[in-house]
């Protein structure tokens, strides 16, 4: 039987300077006695490196804070939760900046997208509605949706590449 290679966003959060490059070979260590183990053992279900507590719960609210702040602001500044969370975050955990970091650089991208469907409303006198309404829909759909799927990939402890945004932090 032939397996298919997972892709990188299905496997467990490993920050590479931890892991030794992108590559995920780890550096020796030197000897180790018979019987001990190289690295103390992981939680209860949770892969080496993985994010465990106060990370996994930062990486959740990184996505889950775009649509809050969406809603509390009527749609217009989704990307202050997550701005806010890396901001705070970026030093102390490498899992937490890569979470906030792509959900700001996609709420942003989204963002400019929604300024420039207003500018064509304006412009047009109003007409510009006939295609901006569908898009903001849509805008709204794929935002709730990328995030909701971030949040389930930050609770199993892996990171969420959003599929197209301005990469303005990392």
């Amino acid at each position: 039987m032939t397996q298919t290679p997972q892709s990188p966003s299905d496997q467990p959060w490993q920050d590479p300077q931890r892991a030794g490059g992108p590559s995920g070979s780890q550096p020796a260590s030197g000897p180790q006695a018979y019987g001990q183990p190289s690295s103390p053992p992981p939680g209860p279900g949770a892969p080496s490196g993985a994010p465990q507590g106060d990370e996994r719960t930062m990486m959740l609210l990184a996505h889950l804070s775009a649509p809050l702040a969406m809603l509390l602001s009527v749609g217009w500044v989704p990307f202050l939760g997550p701005l806010l969370i890396w901001l705070f975050y970026k030093d102390r955990s490498a899992a937490v900046r890569t979470a906030s970091a792509g959900a700001f650089n996609f709420n942003l991208t989204l963002s400019i997208i929604s300024i420039g469907l207003w500018i064509s409303v304006i412009l047009t006198l109003g007409i510009g509605f006939l295609w901006a309404i569908p898009a903001w829909i849509a805008l709204f759909v794929i935002q709730l949706w990328c995030h909701i799927k971030g949040a389930m990939r930050a609770a199993d402890s892996r990171v969420y590449e959003y599929p197209f945004q301005l990469r303005l932090l990392s």
